[in-house]
């Protein structure tokens, strides 16, 4: 396994697919597991972040590779950038030992961590500045008509709207609630209908708004 035409000894460990099939796999069986498509994977091999054996024209992944997916897949999940997770496989390609590997992986996810709860300060603040702007100069009664309606969600979607709200994608969603990714779209579309919205970031600051889900 390489990065940036390096080679990776030492990979942290990161959690493989349930259903992933044994041996090595053909592009489609690993966009199918990993829940991306062929487009997605052609991307991590044109920055660096994944390789590919050939066995004709076609894609081969073995264990090394699909552990390195896992890896990425991972990352990206988190909302980790692709520069992020280019400047962490650099690092592992150094790394002497499973421990030192282990240690960057760590230190990339707490790095990440530290992003994410800064970005939620500042939605946070933004969410407050929007709520200030919408009781400026109305009533309590609009206030009331505008944001206190939506059609009651089901326990599913609460939990799936909550996940939401935390920043996680449809394939995780789809693992953490043990069903199918297209489920999870058709449901994610409901939901958003639900609170009036045209985008997932509407249909969560109403939640929000509402104390349907915490801030």
């Amino acid at each position: 396994m390489a990065a940036g035409g390096r080679t990776i000894r030492f990979l942290p460990a990161a959690p493989l697919p349930d259903d992933l099939p044994e041996g090595r796999l053909a592009i489609a069986d690993m966009a199918n597991a990993f829940g991306v498509t062929h487009r997605t994977l052609h991307f991590y091999e044109e920055k660096g972040l994944l390789t590919a054996a050939r066995v004709g024209p076609m894609r081969v992944y073995g264990p090394n590779e699909i552990q390195q997916m896992a890896l990425v897949n991972t990352c990206r999940e988190t909302g980790m950038p692709v520069a992020a997770i280019q400047e962490m496989l650099e690092a592992l390609c150094g790394a002497g030992c499973q421990q030192e590997a282990d240690r960057i992986f760590r230190d990339a996810m707490i790095a990440r961590k530290r992003e994410l709860t800064a970005q939620q300060s500042a939605i946070r603040r933004q969410m407050q500045q929007i709520g200030e702007l919408l009781d400026f100069g109305t009533g309590q009664e609009n206030e009331s008509n505008d944001t206190g309606e939506h059609e009651e969600l089901s326990d599913v979607e609460l939990r799936c709207l909550t996940l939401m709200a935390e920043g996680y994608p449809t394939t995780r969603i789809a693992r953490a609630l043990e069903i199918e990714a297209g489920q999870v779209q058709v449901m994610e579309r409901d939901i958003i209908r639900k609170f009036d919205g045209n985008n997932r970031f509407q249909a969560v600051a109403k939640a929000v708004m509402l104390g349907i889900i915490g801030n």
